[in-house]
């Protein structure tokens, strides 16, 4: 069994991740009613990720003899008006998630406890990765996405991506 205060803030975590999934998919909502099909596919993937990373955790959770519970999911409050609105706001949101992760594990260290920072190693990676997706893809729009043809681009390279669940990160 792992610690309550590990355990309480995992549980927490659960339930932000599958709220940035909530996000992500009002972002796909956003980009659909555009007309922006790839913005929106990267979203509707990336809000498939987010789950994952709930299950994830979800499962270490259950497997540690620890019941996870569900809070309500609060309803996204970002207003979008530009097609660079939802960019800003995921770029700015992965680095909310990363201070969460870190401070998990910051806790997990202060408590010794070894094989919870052991399973957060692939988080602290991923968050990392999930940060430089979001200031690329950030970058590639204030490079491209004002001209319609770069637009246009930028919506079909999206509309390319691939769903491929983890293979390297924690069993769900």
């Amino acid at each position: 069994m792992i610690d309550k205060k590990i355990a309480e803030l995992i549980n927490d975590q659960v339930n932000k991740e599958l709220y940035s999934a909530y996000l992500y998919l009002d972002f796909a909502n956003y980009y659909e009613a555009e007309g922006l099909d790839g913005f929106a596919h990267w979203y509707q993937i990336q809000a498939q990720e987010e789950r994952d990373h709930a299950m994830m955790m979800r499962r270490y959770l259950i497997d540690n003899g620890v019941r996870v519970t569900f809070d309500a999911i609060a309803k996204p409050d970002k207003t979008m008006k530009k097609h660079d609105d939802p960019l800003h706001y995921g770029y700015e949101h992965e680095q909310y998630v990363t201070s969460l992760i870190n401070n998990i594990y910051a806790e997990a260290f202060k408590l010794h406890d070894f094989k919870t920072m052991q399973f957060l190693d692939w988080f602290i990676k991923e968050q990392g990765e999930e940060e430089k997706n979001a200031e690329d893809m950030l970058r590639k729009f204030e490079l491209f996405g004002h001209d319609a043809k770069g637009l246009y681009s930028l919506n079909q390279e999206l509309a390319a991506r691939v769903y491929t669940p983890s293979t390297t990160g924690p069993a769900m």
